[in-house]
């Protein structure tokens, strides 16, 4: 059993997805693992993973759209706003989506679907930083 880990950095553009799918097979191609598992990790409390729809972008539009209506910014009953009304919306958001994925690898690439890719959904309206740790577990090749 191979075992690789490590920590990729992704600048958003604020609220929004950025496709990772690239920046995690990479890692992968670099490794040694050939089949296994990669878990992927944000290290972060108002941005989530997610893996969806890679080839109409209105999917995410609609996404975006969905979460809008179902956590509002600036919602009254919320206590923590300390850094603007998308504070505590960003951390609901992020609690309702996911901040890890597992994805099978498979001939050294993530083994997702052709329509498939994973994203970083940014919930803050400013650019951020985020930190992404990505773990490989599997055989070599």
């Amino acid at each position: 059993m191979k075992y690789s880990h490590t920590e990729i950095c992704v600048k958003t553009p604020g609220r929004g997805f950025t496709d990772i799918t690239t920046a995690i097979d990479n890692e992968i191609s670099s490794s040694s693992v050939s089949q296994g598992v990669c878990t992927i990790f944000i290290r972060h409390t108002s941005a989530s993973l997610i893996i969806s729809e890679n080839a109409d972008p209105t999917v995410r539009g609609d996404l975006e759209g969905f979460m809008s209506t179902l956590v509002r910014d600036g919602h009254p009953d919320f206590q923590h706003i300390w850094e603007g009304k998308d504070d505590m919306s960003a951390h609901i958001r992020s609690v309702i989506t996911a901040t890890s994925l597992t994805v099978p690898i498979r001939d050294s690439r993530l083994y997702i679907g052709r329509w498939q890719a994973i994203y970083l959904w940014e919930h803050r309206y400013h650019s951020h930083n985020r930190l992404v740790s990505v773990s490989l577990i599997g055989t070599d090749r």
